[in-house]
């Protein structure tokens, strides 16, 4: 049995990490917060221009945009999968690379050729320790990551597509519908998908486009491929903010419940060892009388 002085010695040190863990909560919550708030002022504009793309869709097979095409059989996709670059945050990284690992092999399965692209350490050192080659990785996207870097991943993959080295482009994330609901999903980018609105044939009612219709759209598509990759990062680091923060708080009551089966088992020990003290102590008084 652990002398008083190891239970104590325990105790401070289960408190002095359940201030650590509560510390992270609340700057995950706090950034949490921020992040939402990206999220929520993002999604206003991608759902504009979604609905602008919408209504033209009836385009779609006048326009020649590299970014519609859709070969009669996938041979090569590109997955790219958007992990944290830091742990802590309960099964954030492990769900997603999961449904990686199992998209890969279910790809593979069909016969098509899969490359693998990598964003956060946590994803780099997942692949290199299952013996994934990586095409390219990334570690920049972080709590400051915004529309350039989206941007500069849009235009790579927008590149690998249009000179047709993939034929699909996938995107692995965590996508965030709420503050208590965030899940992996897997987001076809590329090609990109047209959205029927309206009666076909018509652009709309009463609608007047300046330039023509088809202008605009060839020069929408682009700007929706990168809107999406702006709204999917932001949500992958909020719902990050967002599982560290359960994590932590789940941590922090483990702490405090494990101090206080340590406090009560400290004074356990203690009163065993004042009764058996007092037991000596008379003890000896008898015998000496």
């Amino acid at each position: 049995m652990a002398t008083p002085r190891e239970i104590k010695k325990r105790i401070n040190s289960v408190k002095n990490t359940r201030k650590i863990t509560r510390t992270m909560e609340m700057v995950s919550t706090a950034k949490a917060k921020k992040a939402t708030n990206k999220v929520n002022a993002a999604k206003p504009y991608a759902d504009l221009t979604r609905e602008l793309v919408s209504s033209l869709s009836s385009l779609a097979g006048i326009i020649h945009s590299p970014y519609l095409r859709k070969p009669d059989k996938i041979r090569k996709v590109a997955i790219l999968a958007i992990a944290a670059n830091r742990g802590l945050c309960g099964g954030f990284n492990s769900n997603l690379l999961r449904m990686v690992k199992n998209r890969i092999e279910e790809l593979k399965s069909k016969g098509v050729e899969v490359e693998v692209h990598a964003v956060g350490k946590k994803a780099i050192s997942f692949f290199k320790f299952a013996k994934v080659e990586l095409v390219t990785s990334y570690t920049n996207i972080d709590d400051k990551a915004g529309s350039k870097e989206a941007n500069d991943l849009a235009s790579y993959f927008m590149e690998r597509f249009a000179n047709e080295s993939v034929d699909s482009v996938e995107i692995i994330s965590t996508h965030y519908y709420s503050a208590a609901n965030q899940k992996p999903e897997i987001t076809t980018v590329l090609p990109l998908q047209m959205e029927e609105s309206g009666s076909k044939g018509s652009t709309g009612p009463d609608v007047l486009y300046e330039p023509d219709p088809k202008t605009i759209l060839e020069n929408l598509l682009p700007m929706v491929i990168k809107t999406t990759f702006v709204k999917i990062i932001l949500e992958s680091v909020a719902s990050e903010h967002i599982a560290r923060r359960v994590a932590m708080k789940a941590a922090t009551d483990a702490a405090g419940e494990m101090i206080k089966l340590l406090t009560r088992g400290y004074n356990r020990v203690r009163q065993a060892k004042i009764t058996q003290e007092i037991s000596e102590i008379v003890g000896g008084a008898e015998a000496i009388s």
